[in-house]
């Protein structure tokens, strides 16, 4: 950051202080906490954590240091749960991507799929259908079921990407055909009992650490056989 647009040393105080009176702010809520999702200790977190994030950054531009602490951020946390204790009705609701990494397969698998169906006498997609991605997509998603699709992706000529599951509760069942045009437009974040999501970030963060652990070994094994040395013969 250049000079011109650095944040003056008043401005990173004041930050400091907002960090000091949302602190303030997020104990009083905590001691006041009227149950485990007290919406006034979920409000004060929120504060607490924009007020640290913004003094983390004024305090990085002005004097190129940061804070010993990190806030978990709030935008991808669920709010509390405030659905109903008992719920009459539930819905499960997943998102699971997919790249097609071999168009080919996929192709394949959708022809075999049709010519059965063809053996068989049962009405097709269509034999045009299985020559095109999209046509042999829903082909595939067609004959097999989203679970089997998870586990056989591989033959499919697919890879799999990120996936969520969320679990959201209701009052009541919902109508039949209520929702099917638009199945992910009314969810209420505060009705969702549990969220489980799988994505390649939390892989590699996983093989960033097991890379840090390798490499540290092998530094202690090159500092042992180093060790296992004798020192050199002066008089030689």
């Amino acid at each position: 950051m250049s000079d011109a647009v650095q944040p003056t040393a008043a401005e990173v105080r004041a930050a400091a202080e907002a960090v000091k009176t949302a602190l303030d702010r997020h104990l009083a809520a905590v001691e006041r906490r009227s149950g485990e999702d007290d919406p006034a200790v979920y409000e004060a977190f929120n504060q607490l954590a924009a007020a640290a994030e913004a003094y983390d950054e004024l305090l990085y531009d002005r004097h190129d240091e940061v804070t010993p602490f990190e806030i978990p951020g709030t935008e991808e946390s669920l709010p509390p749960y405030t659905g109903p204790e008992e719920p009459n009705a539930l819905s499960v609701l997943i998102r699971r991507d997919y790249a097609v990494v071999e168009p080919q397969r996929l192709l394949a698998q959708a022809q075999r799929i049709e010519a059965v169906d063809e053996e068989d006498g049962a009405d097709g997609v269509g034999v045009a259908a299985s020559g095109t991605i999209h046509g042999a997509l829903g082909i595939l998603f067609g004959e097999f079921e989203p679970d089997e699709i998870v586990t056989r992706h591989k033959e499919f000529g697919l890879e799999e990407g990120d996936s969520t599951l969320w679990v959201t509760a209701a009052d009541e069942p919902a109508d039949p055909g209520e929702w099917l045009e638009a199945p992910f437009e009314q969810i209420d974040p505060q009705r969702v009992v549990c969220r489980f999501d799988v994505s390649a970030v939390f892989d590699d963060e996983d093989l960033d650490d097991e890379d840090d652990e390798e490499d540290s070994a092998d530094l202690d094994s090159e500092l042992d056989e180093d060790e296992d040395l004798e020192p050199l013969d002066a008089d030689r």
